[in-house]
């Protein structure tokens, strides 16, 4: 049980849970601003939604997983090694995990490619798609 708890306490400060506003410099040199069509503040807010700005957030759905800061899923995008995929994005799902998200950025450009689009993550049809999302860039002086 110590194990457990110690293991745990590794793995949770190990996370990188990032400030909005930082984050939303990191995706605006990484050249998410407008790409496709995709506005910097979708994407903060999409990620707001997705993962609170956390690197390595896990959601466990019936046959998949979503990893990362963009929750992107194991049964299109990457390969988790335990279930079926198309691994479209050509990457291990651990890569989607780790504080350097220039995998998930790129994961989620090809994504985005797609002709889905944005559309899809649930949390960016049901939080941000056609609304006004000023206050995800707010004081951000971008």
């Amino acid at each position: 049980m110590k194990l457990l708890v110690l293991l745990l306490c590794v793995a949770t400060a190990s996370a990188r849970v990032y400030e909005r506003c930082q984050w939303a410099r990191i995706l605006k040199n990484s050249g998410m601003d407008g790409y496709r069509g995709v506005s910097l503040a979708d994407w903060v807010c999409l990620t707001k939604w997705e993962s609170h700005y956390n690197t390595q957030a896990i959601n466990h759905n019936v046959g998949s997983i979503d990893y990362g800061i963009f929750q992107i899923n194991s049964r299109y995008w990457c390969n988790n090694h335990q279930n079926p995929t198309l691994n479209a994005c050509g990457i291990d799902c651990s890569e989607l995990l780790t504080d350097d998200v220039a995998a998930a950025i790129a994961c989620t450009k090809r994504i985005v490619r797609d002709p889905i689009g944005p559309s899809a993550w649930v949390a960016w049809r049901k939080h941000c798609q056609n609304r006004d999302l000023s206050e995800y860039l707010a004081g951000c002086h971008l």
